[in-house]
């Protein structure tokens, strides 16, 4: 069997081929700079919901990738709640979710500060703050201590996708990947969390939650490269869409002997994709802002505005008036009278299709 990449003497002396990346990278960085440009005309409060929501999707999306489904509700108000954002419908979070999003916004929001092993170690431990993974006890915010592999397969029939790197090295190789990630500053951040991503994964330190541990040091250098902790889109959604090629693609680079083009290249592609998949948000944010700009003094009551925010943000399946009195917790009478009235302002439209239930739409 081919030798995994940390095989070979200087395994992390990794080389890449230029010319191959570099139309890509370029595409990369200037759409960066078109999104930037796109969320600072947007308005204060409408860049604050963009950054909301992408950060929102970042940590439920990770956390999908390793097929646990977080509430993206409980995601959202904890996320608002720690930026001072104020949202309308805030609901209390569990703890587990609250020590997934304090590792996040460590990342993000304090990008530029050093990763220390001390801070790996808190962000491990705010992961898994029972001591449990699932079923399982694990070493938290410490390196692990066994050998371990990646398999999948029902028992009996495993494959094994991947052995990491012996428990004796695993110190000796986090101390030289530390020093690389804070004193490396000749690279490009964006290839730097190509890289770092790659890396980190190999060395696989922990028991458990090295993938979104090594998403959210992508983050963090995706953040340094902008030079700001505002996120406008989510690389852990489009790593999700991807997530087959992600596998696939770390098990094929992990047997190189050290040129790992054809995973920046799959990184850079991703990233871009996240970039395009962002636009679609953007359009609505945007349209969602340049409402409220036009009714700036329009009296709206608490409950339309709670509604009309929802229609913004994607409502599913159709509004009828039962639906408007459930979620405003009010009577059928208050919800028809302020639908009639939105209506009325020619803000709400009844849609084409008939029937019992009238159903509205946003104009």
């Amino acid at each position: 069997m081919a030798k995994y990449i940390y095989e070979h003497t200087s395994w992390s002396h990794f080389t890449w081929n230029d010319k191959a990346i570099n139309g890509l990278f370029g595409e990369v960085r200037l759409m960066q700079g078109k999104i930037i440009g796109q969320m600072n005309a947007l308005g204060f409060s409408a860049k604050e919901e963009a950054t909301l929501t992408a950060l929102t999707l970042d940590v439920v999306k990770s956390s999908e990738i390793e097929g646990e489904l977080l509430n993206y509700d409980q995601v959202r108000s904890s996320i608002a709640r720690r930026l001072g954002i104020n949202t309308a419908g805030l609901v209390p979070s569990s703890r587990h979710i609250e020590g997934i999003v304090e590792m996040m916004l460590d990342a993000t929001q304090r990008h530029n500060l050093a990763l220390t092993e001390k801070r790996l170690f808190g962000w491990h431990a705010a992961l898994f703050p029972t001591g449990y993974s699932g079923p399982y006890e694990i070493e938290t915010g410490q390196y692990r201590t066994s050998e371990m592999q990646v398999v999948s397969g029902a028992m009996g029939k495993e494959k094994v996708h991947f052995e990491t790197v012996s428990v004796k090295r695993v110190k000796s190789e986090m101390d030289q990947f530390l020093d690389w990630f804070n004193n490396n500053d000749e690279l490009d951040p964006v290839l730097k969390a190509a890289i770092a991503h790659f890396w980190f994964i190999i060395i696989h330190p922990f028991d458990d939650g090295n993938g979104r541990i090594g998403r959210a040091l992508t983050d963090m250098l995706l953040a340094r490269s902008e030079g700001s902790g505002e996120r406008f889109y989510s690389m852990s959604s489009q790593i999700l869409v991807e997530r087959k090629q992600y596998y696939k693609i770390l098990q094929k680079v992990q047997h190189s002997t050290g040129d790992i083009t054809e995973w920046i290249e799959w990184f850079l592609h991703c990233l871009k994709n996240a970039m395009l998949a962002t636009e679609n948000t953007t359009q609505k944010i945007l349209r969602k802002a340049e409402f409220w700009k036009l009714h700036e003094h329009t009296s709206i009551n608490e409950r339309q505005r709670l509604m009309l925010n929802k229609l913004f943000e994607g409502f599913k399946g159709k509004l009828q008036t039962s639906k408007w009195a459930k979620i405003t917790k009010t009577s059928t009478d208050t919800a028809l009278r302020d639908i009639k009235d939105l209506v009325e302002r020619g803000i709400l439209q009844k849609t084409e299709e008939g029937g019992r239930n009238a159903n509205y739409e946003l104009v």
